[in-house]
């Protein structure tokens, strides 16, 4: 199995705009970072965990021409707000499959109306086809992938783990019984936002000490914002087996 991380930022992506910010004005590439998101590939299978504005540059510059579904973790809007730029996918393959807990998908729908349209549709809109996904392993091309239910403050969210390989994003907490589903894992990727405390997000130290009790044989973090600091110094300061992640980095499992 491949994954492509083909965005590794915060909400507002590095450089944030008209920031002066030294990790914003950075000429290091791994310090520029589009919104978080994955491609996971294995066999004939390609998946994306999450599709928001940088959706269309991600595809680009990764030279992706075929998705078999994409994967949401929750509905904020660095997630979701590229949904519209899979009308290339739709015109060459049709409805594009999509998996999300009902809520994120009754969002959706509100969000991206005339995707959704039964009757009166748009001619250029494109269409998908609607999977649920509860808190239970479900099919996926070949395999089935775990949902790991986490909260983002108060706001539940998908992680999910694919063969031993785990993605979780905008995780604040998770209990015990969740935690169970991620042992044994080869690699781990998990949010590290910045160095102090955030509300609904993992800093660095509740990241560092989220890993060792996971225990995965590598880790690696994103979601990550400019307040983290500079990715060369930071990652010098990380354990042997914890990593940045950053944009185009590619990891085969």
């Amino acid at each position: 199995m491949q994954v492509t991380f083909l965005g590794t930022g915060t909400s507002q992506g590095i450089p944030i705009i008209g920031s002066k910010h030294p990790v914003c004005l950075s000429t290091d590439s791994r310090d520029k970072r589009l919104r978080v998101s994955v491609l996971i590939e294995w066999d004939d299978y390609t998946y994306v965990i999450d599709c928001g504005p940088d959706f269309r540059m991600q595809m680009l510059t990764n030279n992706i021409s075929k998705i078999d579904g994409i994967l949401f973790t929750h509905e904020h809007a660095d997630h979701t707000a590229g949904l519209d730029d899979i009308r290339p996918f739709f015109f060459r393959q049709g409805d594009i499959p999509i998996y999300a807990h009902q809520r994120v998908l009754e969002q959706l729908k509100v969000r991206f109306a005339y995707i959704f349209a039964t009757e009166d549709r748009y001619p250029g809109a494109p269409a998908v086809k609607e999977f649920e996904v509860k808190n239970e392993a479900f099919k996926l091309g070949n395999t089935y992938v775990t949902p790991i239910n986490v909260y983002h403050n108060r706001l539940q969210v998908f992680g999910f783990r694919f063969f031993d390989f785990a993605y979780l994003t905008d995780v604040k907490t998770i209990e015990e019984e969740e935690m169970q589903k991620l042992q044994g894992l080869k690699v781990l990727v998990v949010n590290a936002l910045r160095i102090k405390s955030h509300h609904s997000h993992f800093n660095l130290e509740e990241a560092l000490e989220f890993v060792a009790k996971v225990k995965p044989e590598k880790t690696y973090f994103t979601h990550i914002s400019h307040l983290l600091g500079f990715h060369e110094e930071v990652e010098k300061s990380l354990p042997d087996n914890v990593f940045l992640a950053y944009d185009n980095l590619k990891i085969s499992i």
